[in-house]
């Protein structure tokens, strides 16, 4: 088809598209560089009128132009001798403000080649360059995160490789990230893949736990955070995983310590109950033992009861050791020397495969102890060591020194609450048995908790009772089918504590006497009277502290020593204790409880007892208690027993 617009019509046209043109400025240069025409867009961009560029050269107009981007006749050059030139770079309006432009020059040359002049074309791209600029800051700043967050940012392509393992990635899992990226990442977390989110729809995290394993072996706890997502046609995951391996062993603590708690106050309870029901027992046994001849056929039938009450009176102090009550009698031991004088029990007391070795330093520091538990504590582990190895031939290895402990390591032992940094005396017992899974050493001081078919009683709980008895703390390291460590913690002693006499063996006959038994268990207070009353006391009872308070208040000068229990409804031992010191601040008081003597009379240091007896006792030895303590009362010393009672 053809147009019915001449040339001249279609410069004109031409000419008033150029001049209107607002989003562009549109200007011709001649060829020296000089402003030929000036559209409506460079009006608008630059800032100038037409009147004030036209016929001048374009330079003159620019100082700040030329610090910017250097002498603008430089681009002029580069137009004519390529042909076209194209940049982009700061430029300056009339009013001194700056924009971002992208500059076109084209040389304009007539059928000859001869040079007739520039067309520039500019267009301001400040909007796309701001996007840039705060697009590539955000990036900068999102990799100013990643690279210094703590926890382990990893992003995966669609086959779960990695293609980006930050700084704390490579810290958690032992490997570079020049190493990691392009590698399946099952390699440090094994089932990632099936908590993985199957779609981007819901755009939420898929939270889990998880386990992760480094380079060069080694496995930690993960918290770890997931999100699918779809971009541009490609699907991608974000992955965050937090090491939380050293918050989950403190949780484990923390609930075996609450365990711990809850079952040893059902074990000094339980202990308690039954040391009253014992005293009955043991107390109306001995009696009958004394009051009957030699020769009677019920008499060794006696003496088995008085045996089988001994040993539950072992059980409650197993009780006791368990709920951390357990010291008896406190002195400074030598650890090392304790292990050599029970070597020979202790060999006997296990299989003749197994072989015991001693590993004994020399000139360990004291420790304050109880020798009777902490040789059980040793017999408890080696007994334990040897069901371990089972029939098979095996070693039990002792060893003992001394080892400074810091708070880093209190965070790893059991219980890390009680023990303080300092010099500790350590006894590992470490056995070739077929060790244990984490699983299981959870629950080794479980009461009753046994691998075997049956139950094999509280010997590990009593181990840690014993340890939380002594303030000291256990660590165990074990490994399937590699064997097991125990390492107990004592704290060595700063001073030597003397040691507790023993109590004689035979009662001496009262002279009347007036003792008031404040006991709140009837059988506790009837088996009282009798014994006291067979070897020659007069007895008053009380079933509770505020009665006996009463009864002194009337009594005072009759009553010579009052026997009170430590643990009573209405009014407790201690209350009671104070209340009768109102009265007569001399009253001569014997505490009597099923705790030892330590943490039961670690409340009343300073408020004047005349003595401590320990339930369940005998006869014997309540009578001899009395005895002594009003013997001192009149400044008498004791008389010594005679002899050993044939019970």
């Amino acid at each position: 088809m053809n147009s019915n617009v001449t040339p001249d019509a279609k410069d004109e046209l031409f000419r008033l598209l150029v001049e209107n043109v607002r989003d562009y400025a549109i200007f011709v240069l001649d060829p020296t560089g000089h402003v030929v025409t000036w559209n409506e867009g460079a009006q608008r961009m630059k800032g100038y009128q037409a009147s004030e560029i036209i016929g001048k050269h374009f330079s003159i107009f620019y100082p700040q132009e030329i610090a910017l981007s250097g002498f603008p006749d430089r681009e002029l050059v580069e137009a004519e001798r390529l042909g076209r030139f194209e940049d982009e770079g700061w430029r300056v309006r009339k009013d001194g403000t700056t924009f971002w432009a992208n500059v076109i020059i084209t040389a304009l040359r007539d059928a000859e080649g001869a040079l007739r002049g520039f067309a520039k074309v500019t267009r301001d791209l400040t909007e796309r360059k701001k996007a840039e600029e705060t697009l590539a800051e955000s990036k900068a700043r999102l990799a100013g995160i990643v690279s210094s967050a703590m926890d382990a940012i990893i992003l995966l392509d669609q086959q779960l490789s990695i293609t980006m393992f930050n700084p704390a990635a490579e810290h958690l899992f032992l490997a570079p990230a020049s190493e990691a990226i392009g590698s399946p990442i099952d390699r440090f977390i094994p089932d990632i893949g099936t908590h993985l989110p199957a779609s981007a729809e819901s755009g939420a995290a898929t939270r889990f736990e998880s386990v992760g394993f480094r380079t060069g072996g080694g496995r930690c706890e993960l918290e770890i955070s997931a999100v699918r997502m779809d971009a541009a046609g490609h699907r991608f995951f974000s992955v965050i995983a937090r090491d939380v391996t050293h918050r989950k062993e403190l949780e484990r603590l923390l609930l075996q310590k609450d365990k711990l708690e809850s079952l040893g106050l059902l074990a000094g309870g339980i202990a308690h109950d039954f040391n009253n029901l014992l005293v009955g027992i043991m107390g109306n046994t001995s009696l009958a033992v004394e009051s009957i001849s030699g020769n009677h056929p019920a008499r060794p039938m006696l003496k088995e009861v008085m045996a089988a009450s001994e040993a539950a009176g072992n059980l409650t102090r197993q009780l006791l050791a368990y709920a951390g009550k357990g010291r008896f009698l406190i002195e400074s031991v030598d650890v090392s020397d304790l292990v050599r004088q029970i070597a020979g029990l202790l060999q006997t007391s296990i299989p003749k495969s197994v072989q015991l070795r001693l590993e004994l330093a020399a000139e360990l520091p004291a420790v304050e102890a109880d020798v009777t538990q902490i040789q059980q504590l040793i017999m408890n582990l080696v007994i334990n060591g040897a069901d371990a190895i089972g029939e098979q031939p095996g070693t039990i290895l002792i060893t003992t020194a001394s080892q400074q402990v810091d708070d880093g390591y209190i965070a790893t032992v059991l219980p890390p609450e009680q023990i303080s940094p300092g010099l500790y005396v350590n006894l590992q017992v470490h056995d070739t048995g077929s060790g244990m899974t984490p699983e299981t050493i959870e629950k080794i001081f479980d009461p009753f908790f046994t691998t075997k078919f049956t139950g094999r009683g509280l010997g590990m709980a009593t181990v840690l009772g014993i340890v939380r008895g002594h303030r000291g703390a256990i660590k165990v390291y074990s490994t399937p089918g590699q064997g097991t460590t125990f390492k107990i913690l004592l704290p060595a002693a700063g001073q030597h504590v003397a040691k507790a006499e023993e109590a004689p063996a035979t009662p001496a006959t009262g002279s009347g006497e007036t003792v008031l038994v404040v006991d709140d268990e009837r059988i506790v207070r009837r088996t009282a009277k009798t014994m006291l009353e067979q070897y020659g006391y007069s007895v008053v009872l009380a079933e509770n502290g505020r009665e006996a308070v009463e009864l002194y208040r009337v009594l005072a000068d009759k009553i010579a020593l009052i026997l009170l229990d430590m643990t009573m409804p209405l009014m407790g031992g201690e209350e009671t204790l104070r209340e009768l010191k109102t009265i007569r601040p001399d009253v001569r008081v014997v505490l009597s409880s099923g705790y030892n003597e330590v943490e039961a009379v670690r409340r009343f240091t300073g408020k004047g007892l005349a003595g401590f007896i320990q339930k369940p006792y005998s006869a014997i030895a309540l009578t001899d208690k009395v005895r002594s303590i009003l013997a001192e009362s009149r400044g008498v010393p004791p008389a010594p027993a005679a002899g050993q009672s044939s019970c």
